[in-house]
């Protein structure tokens, strides 16, 4: 699910539907964030603030979304930055990273996990960064020499200097290609990023050697057609063709099997957490698997029985049914995300 390939496939198969695309929101059904686990929030050592160069000097500053570029290897690049508004001794201020899927590109990613509405309620600073190519994607390599590793860099040294964040509490979450990114920033910028979360397409990337455990929340569906719950490209063809792709014949997820269940064991054998984990059903269709962990190394997954390749809780995510297939109601995976990462923060010595 990780490979190359896999990236520039799937990225076709989104295109199709993108195309028609044209509303936004949240899921019709009412949802409420479950806790996600009985642990006492996790930190750090401290509970100390970092704040960026961007919170000198202090003063009044209004909510704002604007576009922002900034030079990686010569090129421009670009996202959408939401600020709330601020008053003049405020502390400093979370940062989302949320990165689209594939062929989605930033504004339409900002419609499918409806972010902004969750970064205005909840007051942290979102940062919606746009991939390269056609279609527009993401390259998920954990290598130093990535330029979409560089751009993300790039971009929280820009936020940090004009807005005053909580270099302690920056995160990344996405969906699809942006799922898989989030996961190579989990390995390859752990002294950064605080903690993820993935929506359909969590991975243990190779070679992945983070500098201390990072908490992990993902979503995927069993009936996931594009990227199959236990590995693998499913339906691509009739995708391609703006068709409903269909599950493989005879096909039953298995919860404990290889894909998304051993990629999410895989994070959890590497923040140290204990082998066997705890299922709790939260929802008539979604089941909740956590991992006892050390502290600030929480590992979380949601199961969503008969979820397709989408976004839980989002309209938009509902309304692309023909082609990303079913998405729940029960949970809203923006907020529960939040939720999740917001009690964690970098270690601090």
């Amino acid at each position: 699910m990780s490979d190359g390939y896999v990236t520039r496939v799937v990225a076709l198969a989104v295109t199709t539907l993108l195309l028609t695309a044209s509303c936004s929101g949240r899921s019709d059904t009412p949802t409420t964030p479950p806790a996600e686990s009985d642990a006492a929030p996790t930190t750090g050592p401290t509970l100390a603030s970092i704040p960026s160069p961007g919170c000198e000097p202090a003063g009044d500053r209004a909510p704002a979304d604007t576009r922002r570029v900034v030079q990686v290897d010569g090129t421009e690049r670009w996202f959408h930055l939401d600020t709330p508004g601020r008053s003049a001794g405020d502390p400093p201020s979370p940062l989302v990273v949320d990165l689209h899927g594939l062929a989605e590109g930033a504004d339409i990613h900002r419609l499918m996990s409806d972010m902004p509405a969750v970064a205005r309620e909840q007051g942290f600073i979102l940062a919606t960064p746009n991939g390269t190519g056609q279609p527009v994607a993401w390259n998920v390599s954990t290598d130093a020499s990535n330029p979409d590793l560089r751009f993300i860099n790039s971009l929280i040294d820009d936020v940090g200097a004009a807005e005053c964040i909580d270099l302690s509490r920056v995160y990344a979450m996405g969906l699809s290609n942006g799922a898989m990114l989030s996961s190579t920033l989990a390995c390859a910028s752990s002294g950064r990023i605080a903690a993820v979360a993935t929506v359909a397409g969590i991975t243990d990337p190779p070679g992945c050697a983070p500098d201390r455990p990072v908490p992990v929340v993902s979503f995927h569906g069993t009936d996931d057609a594009i990227l199959l719950f236990n590995g693998g490209v499913g339906d691509l063809g009739t995708a391609l063709e703006g068709g409903t792709p269909t599950m493989p014949d005879g096909y039953t997820a298995d919860p404990d099997g290889p894909g998304v269940p051993a990629s999410v064991r895989a994070w959890a054998t590497r923040n140290g957490c204990e082998e066997a984990p705890s299922d709790e059903r939260i929802a008539p269709d979604v089941v909740r698997r956590t991992y006892r962990c050390p502290v600030g190394a929480d590992v979380v997954s949601h199961v969503v029985e008969g979820g397709g390749h989408s976004w839980p809780g989002s309209r938009f995510s509902a309304s692309l049914a023909s082609v990303v297939g079913p998405t729940t109601g029960s949970i809203d995976a923006s907020r529960v995300a939040w939720e999740f990462l917001s009690r964690h923060r970098l270690p601090q010595d």
